[in-house]
């Protein structure tokens, strides 16, 4: 019994590290098998897509995801051109998609939306990004590219630095690092640091230091996972001026670290990571997005046949 099956992805806390390893050992199957075997995953699917936010990799890993396996995609990825520009809800919007669709992948500026499409949805839906809450595709993806490239997860010593507060990414990785036996280290202007309202949820999952100097720690790390400031969150501009550009990851700091340590961003990038640092073996941020592709994919497959694949 494939227990994904019809299954809603809203968060990474609703999966279990059984759970995990086995979307991890879909993923390898799904790059181990040729492209033919591959597009009889999902064919005659359709994957809908909406996107109240604007999204690169996100929309296209996804759109890229489901043709491997075979299925279609429609959807909108530009909500000015659609229906909602008339005033229809969320709700409705929903409700119509699924009606098109096989499964449901929503991006949406506001916390708990996901959620809540996943009430009013007659078919799975899939959390793209819900407001500064939750990016659990994006978490898997992540988890993935540290267990690929390192080959384990438990043991590592993994540092996350950037904006801590508004980044959704960081705390669906945490959350799903609580899964695992690692020791974390927190890194962001004072003023970024994680919200006190998840500090309780997250210390329940795994222990972590804090700290705003991305020096401290950065020759015991054998993960850093980079996240910009992301302008767009903040109610102030004037707040974001103060804090943008804290963190740069260069040459030089790359020559403190493990000679072995990988370097992950979610992306998109603006100057917090030097383009000097892509040519070297520890950069893996593109790596990380072309295994974004295969998550998605293998995610897809388990969520719409019955039997898995």
């Amino acid at each position: 019994m494939n227990e994904f099956y019809q299954k809603d992805i809203i968060s990474i806390k609703d999966f279990n590290k059984d759970q995990l390893e086995k979307i991890f050992t879909s993923t390898d199957k799904i790059i181990q098998l040729n492209p033919t075997e591959r597009r009889e995953i999902s064919k005659g699917k359709t994957m809908a897509y909406l996107f109240y936010e604007p999204s690169t990799r996100t929309r296209l890993s996804f759109d890229s995801a489901m043709a491997s396996i075979g299925g279609n995609s429609l959807g909108i990825a530009d909500i000015s051109s659609s229906s909602t520009q008339k005033g229809e809800s969320l709700a409705d919007t929903v409700k119509i998609m699924s009606i098109y669709s096989d499964a449901l992948v929503l991006r949406h500026p506001l916390d708990g939306s996901s959620r809540f499409a996943a009430e009013v949805s007659s078919k799975p839906v899939i959390n793209a990004g819900s407001g500064t809450e939750e990016h659990p595709t994006q978490a898997i993806q992540d988890l993935y590219t540290i267990r690929k490239e390192k080959k384990k997860i438990d043991g590592l010593k993994i540092g996350i630095v950037g904006d801590l507060k508004y980044g959704r990414t960081v705390y669906s990785l945490l959350y799903g690092l609580g899964n695992y036996d690692v020791d974390v280290h927190l890194i962001s202007p004072e003023s970024l640091r994680i919200r006190s309202d998840s500090v309780y949820e997250i210390k329940k999952r795994l222990s972590f230091t804090e700290s705003t100097d991305i020096e401290e720690h950065i020759d015991d790390l054998d993960v850093l996972y980079v996240t910009r400031i992301q302008k767009e969150r903040f109610p102030d501009e004037e707040e974001y001026l103060k804090v943008k550009g804290s963190y740069v990851v260069g040459l030089d700091l790359l020559q403190k670290m493990k000679d072995n340590a990988i370097i992950l961003h979610p992306l998109p990038r603006l100057d917090e990571i030097s383009t000097d640092v892509d040519g070297t073996k520890n950069a893996k941020y593109f790596q990380q997005a072309e295994y974004g592709k295969y998550t998605r994919a293998a995610l897809l497959g388990l969520t719409l046949n019955e039997d898995g694949f």
